[in-house]
């Protein structure tokens, strides 16, 4: 996992000023329930992740475009999504009308928000880099303008992504989220009791594009199977959400693991997921399950306690290659 040396961030900091890097802040994201689901016009619940991704624009007095990726990540990351993530800035600098050729930016990103499959990255950098040229230009934006043009820039990664990433990457906390024929539906959740989760990754990165397509090809294939795992979903979600509204820890739990069977019938689970969401309910999570795209990626486990979250991170720790803590409050 590579990251910015200190003495790297500090020059950063200096050159540009912490405070204009605190509001390029884009967050990650994990998927409470709705993976793939959400795709279908069905809601989903989404946490922001406290860690985050920043940006800061350079104008030059050459053309073209230079990119500097500063971001931490898990091995081969941004190596493999590369060519997505040109394509995702060229995508937000055109709804910015903005031409590389004939005024030239360095754009570089950093933050604390480490790569991988799962944790909403590519929407992070998007909505980062909206933030940024914002403020660089500037341009008075509102928060559903920058939301607007993170989709734009997700794009580039997912093809027609359902919007849930960059709308927590924008407005943070946990949210209820829906796809409509037009503008989406979301909600930020009051949280009746702080919800403590551990979260880590496979090593695998996949691909979203991938992923989606296959499931959808499936659901072609078979509709009737399809529906049964979207009803049943249907009702998970409603009790889930409940659960938050009241604070139920225990119900919450058991709903993730619910949500974590119907990924494994959905195809989109993966051997290493599936270990890990094992080993962390025998370390004593209330509930576990994959988290995002799937078939790699990441998965989380919600425990109660800090001492649980203490107890199952280290657990994890063995076996997983990156670990980490947040809490939804």
């Amino acid at each position: 996992m590579s990251a910015q040396d200190p003495e790297s961030v500090r020059l950063r900091h200096e050159r540009i000023g912490a405070s204009f890097l605190s509001q390029t802040h884009a967050y990650g994201k994990l998927i409470l329930f709705g993976e793939h689901f959400v795709v279908y016009k069905v809601p989903a619940l989404v946490g922001a992740v406290s860690a985050f991704t920043d940006c800061d624009v350079q104008f030059l007095d050459t053309s073209g475009l230079e990119v500097v990726d500063d971001r931490p990540a898990v091995p081969h990351y941004k190596d493999k999504k590369k060519d997505e993530a040109d394509k995702a800035i060229q995508l937000v600098l055109d709804h910015f009308g903005l031409d590389t050729s004939k005024r030239g930016m360095r754009l570089t990103f950093g933050g604390d928000l480490c790569c991988a499959s799962g944790i909403g990255a590519s929407a992070a950098q998007v909505v980062s880099l909206a933030r940024a040229l914002c403020l660089s230009l500037p341009r008075k934006m509102t928060e559903d303008e920058i939301n607007a043009a993170g989709y734009e820039g997700e794009r580039g990664y997912h093809g027609t992504p359902s919007g849930i990433d960059n709308t927590a990457a924008t407005f943070g906390g946990v949210l209820r989220f829906q796809r409509t024929e037009g503008d989406p539906i979301f909600i930020k959740k009051k949280i009746a009791e702080p919800i403590r989760i551990v979260y880590a990754s496979t090593g695998i990165t996949s691909s979203t594009t991938e992923v989606v397509g296959d499931v959808r090809e499936k659901k072609e294939a078979d509709p009737e199977w399809f529906d049964g795992l979207l009803q049943r979903y249907l009702k998970i979600v409603k009790e889930g959400e409940e659960a938050i509204d009241q604070g139920d820890m225990s119900k919450l739990g058991k709903l993730l693991d619910n949500n974590h069977t119907l990924c494994q019938e959905l195809t989109v689970s993966c051997k290493e997921l599936d270990d890990l969401v094992l080993a962390a309910r025998a370390a004593g999570a209330i509930g576990a399950k994959m988290s995002g795209t799937g078939r790699g990626g990441l998965m989380l486990a919600l425990t109660p306690t800090v001492e649980i979250q203490n107890a199952v991170a280290a657990a994890l720790e063995q076996i997983a290659p990156q670990v980490w803590k947040t809490t939804f409050a």
